[in-house]
């Protein structure tokens, strides 16, 4: 009897020792899966978190992150063990985490970065409500209408008129409705889009090759998480079969798009970063809403441009 006392003892110990942050706030960090781009938003969301005086190094947060690797039930084993944890807040990158995140906590602050807006995660409820809980910054898809409009503009078509193809992802909400907006942008530009569906990354490879026998003269590469995880797989295809891409997302043109007019993803970030420390600063979210993203930038890639001839408008930033 004794023994099993102490061993319950030890057990609650140990329980609490595990548990006890003194008081520091707990700031979760859910990655969907591995990628340089999307990294940069994290990397802007604890720089915004310490310039207000929220890091590990100053002891004045306690960070649990967790990548799911692309892994889906993995991504919400992270989340629920966040909410076991009872964390302060749970930061969310990209959109997969976001909805992972509020599909399972309705009281546990989410801050989300690189996600599109509620209404287009549909996340919302019957009313277009946005969960109470959800915070942090999302985009909308105006901007894609600038950046797909721009390939006409320097791309010259092979014979007759320009062929542009995409792939798109059917079960990522927020790709299907990107997919409808540039079929509309495609036929009041005069271009003849060629989409073609991926389930996942590991399709990716094997509908690019598909989709470059349909004698596309430039790719959009649309803004999805299919399209950050297997990124260099598409411009490797397309370099192969000299074709440029061209993309939304200004994180991807210094891994090999040719031009994008998109958000920077390190001031996403970021953005979402200065909204999570007024949180944790004031203790509640009073005041607080989810926020367009406010910084989106117009930048080249000179090795890119260089590769197909293409002249880049004056307007945009070189990137290496």
């Amino acid at each position: 009897m004794r023994k099993i006392i102490l061993f319950l003892f030890a057990i609650a110990v140990f329980t609490n020792c595990n548990n006890s942050n003194n008081g520091v706030p707990v700031v979760a960090f859910a990655d969907a899966f591995e990628d340089n781009t999307i990294a940069q938003a994290k990397q802007g969301f604890f720089d915004a978190l310490k310039k207000n005086g929220y890091s590990e190094d100053q002891k004045t947060i306690e960070v649990i992150y967790r990548n799911a690797q692309g892994d889906i039930p993995k991504l919400a084993l992270s989340i629920k063990y966040f909410i076991s944890k009872k964390v302060t807040l749970i930061a969310t990158n990209p959109s997969l985490s976001t909805i992972t995140a509020v599909q399972n906590t309705k009281e546990i602050p989410v801050f989300m970065m690189v996600s599109p807006s509620p209404q287009l995660m549909n996340v919302v409820d019957a009313s277009g409500n946005v969960p109470a809980n959800l915070f942090g910054v999302g985009e909308s898809l105006e901007y894609i209408d600038t950046s797909f409009s721009l390939i006409p503009k320097l791309v010259k078509p092979k014979d007759g008129k320009l062929k542009v193809g995409m792939l798109f992802n059917q079960s990522e909400p927020q790709s299907e409705e990107a997919l409808k907006r540039i079929q509309q942008l495609a036929t009041q530009l005069d271009v003849e889009l060629v989409s073609l569906p991926v389930n996942s990354t590991a399709d990716v490879q094997l509908v690019t090759q598909s989709l470059l026998t349909k004698n596309i003269d430039a790719f959009f590469a649309n803004p999805d998480n299919t399209i950050f995880g297997s990124f260099e797989t598409i411009v490797k295809a397309c370099n192969n079969a000299k074709v440029p891409v061209f993309t939304s997302e200004a994180g991807l043109v210094s891994r090999g798009a040719v031009a994008a007019y998109g958000a920077d993803i390190y001031q996403w970030g970021y953005q979402a970063g200065e909204q999570a420390s007024v949180f944790l600063k004031n203790k509640n979210t009073n005041g607080l809403k989810w926020e367009m993203v406010k910084l989106r930038k117009r930048v080249f890639n000179p090795g890119a441009a260089k590769q197909y001839n293409i002249e880049i408008p004056a307007n945009f930033e070189a990137v290496k």
